[in-house]
């Protein structure tokens, strides 16, 4: 196991389990407890664990791992969510995506459907769709996709996202119409609504949704049924909900008695 993969199922034991011990973390990742310590130590001065006598601690009940520490969660489901999100996308359409794995998953979809895109007179590819995002890694991997015209907000940017955040990115997107806005979220509950763990990204994933039409939710089925610091928005806001196939049979029931619909790939 390398150390970006210990450090990937170090933090996702961390997540899930809120404390952990160095002996029985040893022992869960099979290496040795001299090798968790120091991970401990080098996690805990990125400030992405707090260090504690014999174990760690994750960082307050809105833990969330940085983006390059997730992308390997789920993986496989969030490209066949990418990949059904992509057919719901007509030629020419505006998508607004914000930040998040299963977003770019979906980015990258996209671009691939794509194609190479219609020729101009100068045989130059014209855009076949627009892609407006706060989310630089998804800017950087479109921006060289000559079928893909890619907007950017401005904002502040946060670290661990890569989400442009605050009123520059507020004041992009209040002067555009969305055709279609995929959201990422960290939580889906049948009562509160669409939920992310910062207060600032909520805020501007709402924002997609008021510019959009239409509003696709992807995520995988883990975050369905859980709770997250910040609301979005209501399910009364959502259109459809892209998910996996693990998706309980209960929970497709109620939201599709809310007048959603699911896609379980």
């Amino acid at each position: 196991m390398s150390k970006h993969e210990r450090w990937n199922a170090l933090l996702e034991l961390l997540a899930a389990e809120g404390r952990l011990e160095v002996d029985e973390t040893a022992a869960t990742l099979e290496v040795s407890p001299a090798t968790v310590r120091r991970d401990f130590d080098e996690l805990a001065e990125q400030k992405m664990l707090v260090r504690t006598r014999g174990g760690a601690l994750a960082h307050g009940v809105s833990y969330e791992l940085p983006l390059r520490y997730k992308s390997s969660r789920h993986a496989s489901e969030k490209q066949r969510i990418a990949t059904a999100v992509a057919e719901l996308v007509g030629e020419g359409d505006v998508v607004g995506l914000n930040g998040g794995t299963t977003t770019t998953e979906v980015a990258r979809a996209l671009s691939l459907r794509a194609g190479g895109g219609r020729r101009n007179a100068a045989d130059i590819p014209a855009p076949v769709l627009t892609v407006v995002t706060n989310a630089l890694n998804i800017a950087g991997e479109l921006a060289v996709r000559p079928q893909v015209k890619i907007v950017v907000t401005g904002g502040v940017a946060r670290p661990q996202t890569y989400e442009l955040v605050g009123p520059l990115t507020a004041g992009v997107l209040n002067e555009v119409v969305l055709d279609v806005a995929v959201l990422g979220i960290d939580g889906l509950d049948p009562h509160l609504g669409v939920m992310a763990h910062q207060e600032d990204e909520a805020s501007i994933s709402r924002l997609f949704a008021e510019r959009a039409q239409r509003v696709v939710v992807v995520t995988d089925s883990s975050k369905l049924g859980k709770r997250a610091f910040a609301r979005i928005c209501g399910l009364d806001d959502i259109d459809v909900i892209v998910t996996d196939s693990a998706v309980p049979a209960e929970m497709v029931a109620r939201l599709t008695d809310l007048g959603i619909k699911v896609i379980a790939v």
